[in-house]
């Protein structure tokens, strides 16, 4: 591409994506993205990221012919798929110590690099797999009862990899301000949500494990 532009909507999509734990489809960055920028289209946000690939900003991942994902981290790294949730993580392995000697030889091709495609079960749905202990008390049951407002909460900080306000949150769900703001005092006091800094929140080991 001869000429690239920074423009507002690009930098809020980076920063959207940089925000994300994981690796977002086009379609969950829209759902984010037109909270900040309401007059933005989903074939907007689709051809910004497409450019935004083009010139390195970010990487299209195209992981056995499914949706698009796309990742910030630019360094050299695969990836792992799951098969049952659909998440995506990283892998840090070097692909070109994968490649077996001589194999230019045999082809006749001059390789570049490599892409490998691994995939499984992630630790969270092998968690949610395995049947519930016997012996759980009732306190911890009525304890980890959500309401359908509290798990889109959670839902919600989960996907942040940093501390967030009420607001984020809110414009990542369907609540308003205030219902956000109801939800997050009863996470609280159940131990499901912290508070590391003034009017920030994130989710706990045990918010994670009532989702």
């Amino acid at each position: 591409m001869k000429f690239f532009r920074m423009t507002n909507q690009r930098e809020v999509i980076l920063e959207e994506i940089g925000r994300y734990k994981g690796h977002p489809t086009a379609d969950l960055l829209y759902e984010r993205i037109k909270k900040k920028l309401p007059h933005i289209s989903l074939a907007t946000v689709y051809r910004n990221l497409e450019i935004l690939s083009e010139v390195g900003k970010i990487r299209k991942l195209e992981i056995s012919g499914r949706q698009k994902r796309f990742d910030r981290e630019l360094k050299e790294h695969n990836h792992i798929y799951c098969l049952q949730c659909h998440r995506i993580d990283n892998i840090h392995m070097v692909s070109e110590q994968m490649l077996a000697s001589g194999s230019e030889k045999e082809i006749g091709y001059k390789i570049s690099g490599c892409r490998i495609e691994f995939f499984g079960i992630c630790p969270e749905c092998q968690r949610k797999n395995k049947p519930q202990k016997q012996n759980e008390s009732a306190d911890s049951h009525v304890t980890c009862k959500l309401n359908t407002r509290q798990r889109e909460v959670l839902a919600a900080l989960e996907s942040y990899t940093t501390p967030c306000t009420g607001k984020d949150i809110a414009a990542m769900t369907s609540l308003e301000a205030a219902q956000v703001s109801c939800q997050l005092a009863s996470l609280k006091k159940k131990g499901l949500v912290a508070s590391p800094a003034r009017w920030k929140y994130k989710i706990t080991k045990a918010g994670k494990d009532a989702l």
